[in-house]
Formats: C-alpha cells, sequence, structure tokens
C-alpha cells in the first residue's frame, strides 16, 4: 500500500514539474519578440561586398547567406546570437539586444581577413645539394636548334598543312557552292555534262586549238 502511493507521489511530481516547465519555455517564448534581421556584409575596407558568408543562430536551426551584393535578410528573437562567418574571414558574432523597440534592425557588418602565416618549407627533389649537382653535370641536354630543324623541315611542314583545318574562306567558299548546288536541284535533276552537246562541242575545239598539248 505504502510503495502505491509513493510511485503515485512521485508521478503526480514529475507531471506537475514538466508542466511548468513547458509554461516557463512557453511564457518565454511568448515574451520574445520576433525581429527581422537584414545588413550588408563588407570586406576590411569596406569596398567590396562579401557573398556567401554564412549567417546562422547556433543550435537554433535558423540561418541564411549573403547574396551576390552582400545583403542579407533572416527573422530572429530578441537575444539570439547570430554568427557570420566565412572562409578566410575571421568569424564575427552579433548579440541580438533582448528589448527592442521596433521590429527592424539594420546592421552594416564588415569582415576582417583571416591571415595564418605557415612556415616557409622547401621541397627539393634531391636530398643532398652535391647529389643535385651530380644530376645537373649528367643530364643529357638536346640542341634546341635540331628540334627546331626537325618541325620544319618540308615532311613536317607537309604532315601539317594536309592535318589543318579548312580557313575561314574556304568554308564560305564551299557553303556558297553548296547554296547554289541546293537552287540548281529545286527545279529539277542537275544536268549531266556528258550529255550536253554544248560542252561537247567546246570540247572538240579545244583539241583542235591543241590545248590539251603538253607544253614543255
Amino acid at each position: 500500500m505504502k510503495t502505491s502511493f509513493c510511485y503515485k507521489s512521485l508521478l503526480v511530481f514529475l507531471l506537475g514539474f514538466f508542466i511548468s516547465v513547458q509554461f516557463v519555455n512557453a511564457q518565454d517564448q511568448k515574451e520574445r519578440k520576433v525581429i527581422q534581421l537584414s545588413g550588408i556584409v563588407l570586406n576590411s575596407d569596406s569596398t567590396d561586398a562579401v557573398a556567401g558568408v554564412n549567417i546562422y543562430v547556433p543550435k537554433k536551426g535558423r540561418g541564411t547567406s549573403s547574396g551576390r551584393f552582400g545583403y542579407f535578410s533572416m527573422p530572429v528573437l530578441e537575444g539570439d546570437s547570430i554568427v557570420f562567418s566565412f572562409i578566410g574571414l575571421k568569424k564575427q558574432t552579433f548579440k541580438v539586444p533582448e528589448t527592442v523597440e521596433n521590429d527592424r534592425i539594420s546592421l552594416i557588418l564588415t569582415m576582417e581577413v583571416d591571415e595564418i602565416a605557415l612556415a616557409e618549407i622547401e621541397v627539393m627533389p634531391y636530398p643532398t645539394e652535391a647529389e643535385f649537382k651530380q644530376a645537373v653535370i649528367a643530364m643529357n641536354v638536346v640542341d634546341p636548334m635540331s628540334i627546331s630543324r626537325a618541325n620544319m623541315s618540308p615532311e613536317m611542314l607537309l604532315r601539317w598543312a594536309e592535318s589543318m583545318p579548312a580557313s575561314s574562306n574556304e568554308n564560305f567558299r564551299y557553303f556558297q557552292q553548296g547554296q547554289m548546288l541546293q537552287n540548281q536541284d529545286l527545279y529539277g535533276p542537275r544536268p549531266l555534262r556528258l550529255l550536253d552537246p554544248f560542252a561537247w562541242s567546246q570540247f572538240i575545239r579545244s583539241i583542235k586549238r591543241g590545248d590539251l598539248k603538253r607544253k614543255d
């Protein structure tokens, strides 16, 4: 009997404590007013806007980032701590006042460069200077003029000329020829010159004139 009474008393106590905590939290949430925080993030010289700055309230799941021109806007509560972070810049924190008369706060924030000086490191391919000198002395240096003569040889120039793409003039000429042939084919089949009597007469005249004879 005593045991059941103790359990019931403990259960009533825990229930009352839970209700009081929820009531206090609800009262705290009601008392804290929502504020619209907006502003611009600039660099340390206040000359350029910083885009992509992470702006958030830790452990609250609320945040945003600055836009292209450094502008941002987000709702916060009275008393919130807003963190501004960006790679290469020092992290900053802004504390919203506990009591704000208006429902808007405008902010101009300047962020300083976070400079970290690293120690100098020399990377050498050889463990000692003596081995480096021996490698330089034993190096087989090719004459640059021989490479130039090989690249400027007639065979190499001919190979490059064959692999070169068409120039702008050639592309334009091919395009004009294609357009002309397309217009000719609109009104019927293309004529065959082997069956053209006028072409044969011109060919016979050229033979009689000796146009096809080899000229030494």
